[in-house]
């Protein structure tokens, strides 16, 4: 949910999410993201985790702006500043 809406997620997109705030903080690359939400068995391009990332920040809106790109590093859940 943001502001009381839901907001419709693919199975992949939740757990992406869900792994990037478990873990928040943290910088998880592409390699680290197909092993906890792909799982080892993954034999696709390594680059749809990009495109997921790109689909689950236009459905959280402005909230999408929390998960962070790390250039050649991975990605980071940075979560409310306080």
């Amino acid at each position: 949910y943001i502001n009381g809406n839901t907001i419709p997620l693919t199975p992949k997109e939740y757990e992406l999410l869900k792994c990037l705030v478990i873990n928040k903080g943290l910088v998880l690359s592409r390699d680290k993201l197909l092993d906890k939400v792909w799982n080892y068995d993954y034999f696709g391009d390594p680059r749809t985790v990009d495109t997921h990332i790109k689909s689950l920040r236009a459905k959280l809106g402005p909230a999408g702006s929390r998960i962070t790109t790390l250039r050649n590093k991975g990605y980071c859940y940075r979560g409310v500043k306080n």
